[in-house]
């Protein structure tokens, strides 16, 4: 990440490939969530902006045990300083925007959003329109206990007219295991991605029409190609967001 400068400067940033970029800020939480969204960008903006070419992009990651230990006693105060903490460091190293890959600390955007030095981009609402646009109406809900006890998703779902399903007490608690003691840590065990198959599979036979992966670690493991349902991939929703904004930032007027 690069070091502090004036923010007072309009600046813009020219990929080499020629295309004009926004700079990304990414507030990090779990290594493999961040990385997964920071690859996405670098290799999908180059079939934009020219071969190698990508936006300036900067990450900061507080120690995911950090953020655990709040998550644990469930104290979102807490992790909103976590995350202004890294904004701060992210704006003074020049980006001009904010995308944090991570689902289940999106809780503490309440009391993070009015004081974040620059605007985030919302993972939920960026999942919520895609699943408009593609025409789906009732949503499978994946991710942590954390997240599936919040409103993160409900709240936006609704406001879009859509319904969706939960997993089971029992399907919660697995595949929460699953994400904080396999995925996060970079394991992609084979008897993982089948308990998540079989959860999805009973999602589908109670009407869901497609599944919102709502842990960015998900998408390691499953995809369209071996999910019982249509997946919803909040990590690259993200991560095309951002490259859409970053891009669109500075297009000059038509």
């Amino acid at each position: 990440m690069g070091g502090s400068r004036d923010n007072s400067r309009n600046d813009t940033h020219h990929s080499r490939g020629g295309g004009v970029t926004g700079h990304i800020g990414i507030i990090a939480c779990s290594a493999e969530g961040a990385a997964l969204c920071y690859r996405t960008i670098c290799l999908e903006a180059a079939h934009r902006l020219g071969r190698h070419a990508h936006p300036e992009v900067s990450l900061h990651n507080h120690s995911l045990a950090s953020y655990v230990a709040c998550l644990e006693r469930r104290d979102w105060p807490a992790i909103a300083e976590l995350m202004l903490s890294s904004a701060h460091k992210l704006a003074s190293s020049g980006a001009e925007f904010l995308i944090c890959p991570d689902n289940t600390i999106h809780q503490a955007f309440q009391y993070l959003e009015s004081r974040s030095p620059l605007a985030l981009l919302n993972i939920a609402d960026v999942v919520a329109e895609e699943a408009v646009a593609r025409g789906f109406s009732r949503l499978g809900l994946a991710g942590t206990n954390w997240l599936l006890a919040s409103d993160t998703y409900p709240g936006k779902l609704a406001a879009r007219g859509l319904s969706h399903v939960l997993p089971s007490t029992a399907e919660a608690n697995a595949m929460h295991r699953i994400i904080m003691d396999e995925l996060v840590l970079g394991r992609l065990a084979p008897e993982g991605l089948a308990c998540l198959q079989r959860i999805i599979e009973r999602m589908r036979q109670s009407g869901c029409d497609a599944v919102v992966l709502g842990c960015t670690e998900i998408p390691l493991i499953l995809n369209d190609g071996n999910s019982p349902l249509p997946t919803l991939d909040s990590t690259r929703l993200l991560a095309r967001a951002a490259l859409n904004r970053a891009i669109e930032a500075t297009a000059p007027p038509a």
